[in-house]
């Protein structure tokens, strides 16, 4: 054999390859397709190879965001602009229908659940089309394809990292409380996040077999605004109705950011717990059904 050729010994010359990643269905080397039942890959291994290949969902994350010109001054200005001036439309408006009767920094509480809000529905509406989109790339390249809907919540992520400063300017200007109960922010969007790349797993995964899901989602994302505690406040809900909010899975996180960053209070432990629940087990479900059919996805597309 020449010096300049290399062989890949198959698994059954080398069992020790099995071991090493000949299972994972990843490994450059030989890929071989069978037929198989939908089902739940080795968990361990797939966990590892969307870990090791991170860099690409990040690139793919950074290219849309170039795609869409926010690379430049002025698509960073529009970045910040764009949930902004929506802010200021919705003041006016919920302004008008209180007839004057407006809460002490309620533009702080609406701006900050309008940032909250379009962190997750930012994600989940491109990642519904992620995996149909992407479907040359799945025909031709073995990867976990769960870094596609998962880029789109990396790219929701760094559309919302300008705007932190903007609220915390806002929130200063306005004279609401700065304190040690703003840091309950962090583990509440962090529950967010959470629940957010559940979602997105689920809404990719459901598009590939209900391809008009799309169409609708918009809709359905917008009549999820106006039934969150963002243009009203989440204590105003009646007593005997307030079990609505906990149905709803962003009405507890943005009731206790709300907590947190505009009243200054820990808060409600109930906020919380349920806050948490929503997240892992829409995480759960999410990242179960997707890896579960992602096999299938190459037959469907």
């Amino acid at each position: 054999m020449p010096a300049d050729t290399v062989s890949t010994p198959s698994p059954q010359e080398n069992p020790a390859a099995i071991a090493d990643g000949w299972a994972d269905g990843f490994t450059p080397e030989t890929h071989v397709y069978e037929p198989h039942r939908v089902g739940l890959p080795p968990l361990r291994p797939y966990v590892r190879e969307l870990w090791r290949r991170r860099e690409f969902a990040i690139e793919l994350a950074r290219t849309k965001l170039e795609a869409q010109h926010y690379g430049t001054v002025f698509g960073l200005v529009w970045l910040i602009l764009n949930p902004l001036m929506l802010g200021v439309v919705y003041f006016i408006l919920v302004s008008i229908i209180r007839t004057g009767d407006r809460p002490e920094g309620f533009f702080a509480h609406l701006l900050g659940g309008i940032f909250a809000y379009y962190l997750v529905s930012d994600a989940i509406r491109p990642a519904s089309r992620s995996v149909v989109s992407g479907g040359r790339l799945i025909l031709n390249t073995a990867f976990p394809r769960a870094l596609l809907p998962l880029s789109a919540l990396l790219t929701s992520i760094m559309r919302f990292l300008p705007m932190i400063p903007v609220y915390v300017a806002i929130h200063t200007a306005i004279g609401r409380p700065v304190d040690w109960a703003a840091l309950w922010a962090l583990p509440i969007l962090a529950s967010m996040l959470v629940f957010a790349a559940g979602a997105c797993m689920l809404v990719a995964a459901l598009q590939v077999y209900f391809r008009d899901m799309a169409n609708f989602l918009p809709y359905l994302l917008r009549v999820w605004l106006y039934l969150s505690p963002i243009l009203w406040y989440a204590h105003e809900v009646p007593n005997n109705l307030d079990w609505l909010l906990y149905v709803n899975p962003l009405a507890p996180m943005l009731g206790g950011l709300d907590d947190a960053l505009n009243a200054g209070v820990t808060p409600d432990a109930s906020w919380l717990l349920a806050g948490l629940a929503w997240a892992l087990g829409t995480f759960v479900v999410g990242a179960l059904f997707f890896v579960s059919r992602e096999r299938e996805f190459a037959v469907r597309l």
